[in-house]
């Protein structure tokens, strides 16, 4: 007999908000409902295995089972905001799935449900109904089974219900379920019922009369007298519960179980959203679905460890074409190395004794004598164990597919074989779990020598894929002119490292406690009681509570404390500007002045990392530490920078492209005037003004000037009226009339943006000046603050984007004039649009002019690219 699952979404999607912790995307966007529903509805799926599904919801704007009842119901706490997003996001994400949604207005989900349940079951299918709601036992029969959700200790499990189940647990059967129901009444719903009436009294009494029409009729053989007296004064509250309880399972629904069979819930909209909302878990069920049993060259995997069929092999294999590479390095120590190099043959080669680092070393070298490349992932990482002379064979295929999809999380080899090759494979944590290559190589050696030649067959055969793509895109140039040449620069850049006072970062971090020590009684004494200020329950309870202050919105958890809601009441109430000054302190303190010192070596300086996979635009990202987000806007802040200082003998030159985006904006939109202020280098900022707000160039005042620049930068990112009246503390409306006199000045620029817009809607993706893709998925939400979101994104990446390509470029130009010049001066750090470089002294004068030429020339604009550069002794006095 077939199967048909029905589930009640807003009841399953409530049930999940409150069972998971909150989650949030990169968009900021509340997740947690969504994944909690999957994970239940996927578990349904595993155990019924059901040919047809349906999710039925109540209509957004709740009209409920009969209008004369709303009263009753329209009492219901408010959905919280942060579930009340999720509701239209499920939506989009069950469409692309595939999956059958009903919905009617003016009928409850339950009504919907019991209406399809019944039909079904004269139509011979047998039916499961997911509920978190309870009345829905009213429709358990031998054919429909009620399954309620339950969390227990954190594990989610199901209580089924048939009609026999019903009778067993409540002693009534699932029709007298109803007036069992309408005499206890829903406190959670503020449904009205006999007060007094419990579920066991309620139980006894329909167990006896079968119905509270027949009670009623035999009041005087209702027991216990309280129970008597309650349902003699309350009886029309009792019909009006009963009438509100009953599931109307004749409901005027259209729905076809047919097209609600299950075919393809894996799909490629599906996957993407699920990525999007960083659903890692609930991929695998993706990869089961839609890729293939690993290749039976698999089964041929080889480990040579001996040293004469090492050399044997070396000597007689033939090494043209693309080489697949895995060189198990971490912490300076090589365990092996795993090659792949023709199609049917993949090697292993451990280093225990008989083979040793170097011989290694030399073997690739000569390798790539003769082949056309070495293809890797994560290629910078395996620097030190490779002979720089083999710099130019090398390829990391991980950073193709970075170029093609810039949206992912990760690009390892299991990632690329499932994206590039149709291929399911156990990943590194399955295989050799939390151990270093070291450990793996003494107790699992097997799994470590498994590891190394999948990884070094699928780069190699991923590589093949993913480089026709990107000519087929027109990416292979980014690849080959920038992302892989700045692989290398990156690395000189993270050995240089950049040298840190020690002592100074003391100072500074005992500076900010003295300071936080202060804030702290502050607070205490404007409070007038001593509380954690880290813990925004207990901040929210203080100030909204205790303190009486206008309190924002209230989440699940309590009072809200972010900081936009602190921010508006910080001019009003000085506790909250203290609060605030309180967690720039302490963030400052944790993040720099006690988190960099773990970071400094026995050389006095910190190696960071630099990624290249990280931004979806393409801009370089800092980690280990992250050295791109030192604070500028405080000046305690900005004091973090004296504690980064060149080595004796050096000086610091700072390079920093002026207004970049502005002058990429101009560029690409062709506004004759935006170009014509540049061209002329006259104040951007100010022009701006005098033309917005029509007064003299040398009338505008330093206010309308800063109102300007916001409006300058702002237009790049998509601000809107709101964001621009939160930014300059003004009206909605002067700040929507600012934008539209800019766009008045300037309406090359509207058209632009709009161009950009569109242009995206249509693609799917936005593009920079040298070619480089970042999809918008958002563009194609259901969801208004998604599609909205997606907006910005179509604006901003297309300048952003040109701003990352073109400073990576100067990257590996200055890089290469340093070295052609043999100069001992390094870059040692990139911030977005700045580069430093440590300076010797002699060289100051050639350094300053490489990083005019190469910074300015990185690019040819409609308008002139421009470079200040500082010197300085330490970091502040050079920025």
């Amino acid at each position: 007999m077939a199967k048909l699952v029905l589930i009640d979404g807003h009841s399953i999607l409530n049930r999940a908000f409150y069972g998971v912790p909150d989650l949030t995307n990169a968009q900021e966007v509340h997740t947690n409902a969504i994944y909690g529903f999957l994970n239940i509805m996927f578990k349904i799926i595993d155990e019924e295995k059901p040919e047809h599904l349906i999710v039925a919801f109540d209509m957004s704007a709740p009209t409920f089972r009969h209008k004369m009842f709303a009263e009753y119901k329209g009492t219901r706490k408010p959905m919280p905001e942060e579930l009340r997003q999720q509701v239209p996001l499920i939506k989009e994400v069950l469409e692309a799935m595939g999956i059958e949604i009903v919905q009617k207005e003016g009928y409850e989900a339950d009504d919907i449900l019991g209406t399809i349940a019944k039909h079904s079951e004269k139509n011979g299918l047998d039916v499961s109904i997911v509920s978190g709601d309870r009345d829905i036992l009213q429709i358990a029969t031998e054919h429909i089974m009620i399954r309620i959700p339950k969390t227990k200790k954190g594990v989610t499990e199901i209580e089924n219900y048939n009609a026999c189940d019903v009778e067993a647990l409540y002693g009534v059967t699932p029709a007298e379920f109803i007036d069992m129901k309408a005499l206890m009444g829903d406190s959670s719903d503020n449904i009205p019922g006999a007060p007094g009436i419990g579920e066991k009294t309620a139980g006894a009494i329909i167990q006896k009369f079968g119905s509270v029409e027949n009670a009623y009729n035999h009041i005087d053989e209702v027991t216990p007298n309280r129970a008597r007296n309650s349902l003699a004064d309350n009886y029309d509250q009792v019909l009006l519960s009963k009438k509100l309880a009953t599931i109307d399972i004749d409901a005027p629904v259209e729905y076809d179980v047919d097209s609600a069979t299950l075919d393809n819930m894996f799909s490629d909209k599906a996957y993407e959203m699920f990525k999007r909302y960083n659903f890692k878990s609930l991929l695998k069920k993706f990869d089961a679905a839609t890729t293939t049993r690993e290749p039976e060259i698999f089964d041929k995997f080889r480990t040579i460890d001996d040293f004469g069929e090492v050399e044997e092999y070396f000597a007689g294999a033939d090494f043209g074409g693309c080489i697949g590479l895995k060189l198990l390095y971490e912490d300076g120590c090589v365990s092996g190395a795993a090659l792949a190099h023709e199609d049917n043959s993949v090697c292993y080669i451990p280093v225990q004794g008989f083979v040793t680092e170097d011989y290694l070393k030399a073997k690739i070298t000569d390798m790539a004598a003769v082949c056309d490349c070495i293809a890797g992932l994560n290629i910078k990482s395996v620097l030190p164990a490779i002979d720089r002379q083999v710099y130019p064979k090398l390829i990391d295929a991980g950073l193709g597919a970075y170029l093609l999809n810039p949206l992912k999380e990760s690009y390892s080899y299991d990632e690329l074989a499932r994206d590039y090759l149709n291929m399911l494979l156990p990943n590194r944590n399955e295989l050799t779990g939390r151990m270093s290559y070291a450990e793996a190589s003494m107790v699992k050696s097997e799994e470590l020598a498994r590891l190394a030649c999948m990884e070094a067959y699928c780069v190699r055969h991923a590589w093949n894929v993913i480089s026709v793509k990107l000519d087929e895109v027109q990416m292979k140039h980014l690849f080959d002119d920038i992302e892989m040449p700045l692989v290398f620069v990156l690395y000189d850049m993270e050995c240089e490292g950049i040298m840190v006072d020690s002592k100074g970062l003391k100072e500074y971090g005992d500076k900010l406690a003295t300071r936080i020590t202060e804030l702290e009684n502050t607070i205490y004494e404007l409070a007038g009681t001593k509380f954690n200020i880290n813990s925004p329950k207990q901040l929210g309870t203080v100030l909204f509570e205790d303190m009486k202050l206008p309190s924002g919105k209230k989440t699940k958890s309590g009072y809200s404390t972010a900081a936009d809601v602190l921010e508006k009441l910080a001019p009003e109430y000085p506790v909250v500007a203290k609060i605030l000054e309180y967690r720039q302190l302490t963030k400052l303190k944790s993040t720099y002045a006690d988190g960099l010192a773990v970071y400094i070596l026995e050389d006095g300086r910190i190696h960071g990392h630099f990624n290249q996979t990280i931004t979806a635009t393409g801009r370089i990202s800092s980690t280990e530490p992250n050295l791109q987000n030192i604070p500028v806007r405080m000046e305690i802040g900005r004091q973090i920078r004296k504690v980064f200082v060149p080595k004796p003998g050096c000086v610091f030159l700072d390079a920093d492209y002026s207004q970049i985006e502005l002058r990429i904006l101009a560029h690409m939109s062709q506004d004759d005037k935006l170009i014509a202020a540049y061209n002329t280098a006259q104040d951007i900022h100010a022009i701006t003004a005098s033309q917005v707000f029509h007064v003299p160039l040398d009338e505008v005042t330093r206010t309308q000037r800063s109102n300007a620049k916001a409006v300058n930068f702002g237009i790049i990112y998509g601000i809107s009226s709101f964001g621009l009246s939160q930014d300059l503390s003004i009206s909605r409306k002067e700040a929507s009339e600012y934008i539209e006199q800019y766009f008045a000045t300037y309406p090359h620029i509207k058209e632009f943006i709009d161009g950009l817009v569109a242009s995206a809607k249509k693609n799917g993706y936005s593009t920079t000046m040298f070619g480089r893709r970042r999809p918008v998925p958002e563009l194609n939400s259901s969801n208004f603050m998604q599609r909205q979101f997606g907006e910005r994104i179509a604006m901003n990446s297309p300048i952003q984007g040109s701003a990352a390509d073109i400073i990576k470029i100067a990257m590996i130009n200055v890089s290469r004039a340093l070295k052609d010049n043999n100069l001992k001066s390094k870059m040692i750090l990139q911030v977005h649009d700045e580069l430093l470089i440590e300076t010797y002294e002699d060289e100051v004068d050639a350094v300053r002019q490489i990083l005019i030429d190469n910074m300015t020339n990185a690019a040819s604009l409609r308008v002139p690219l421009e470079v200040d550069v500082k010197e300085g002794h330490d970091w502040l006095e050079a920025h």
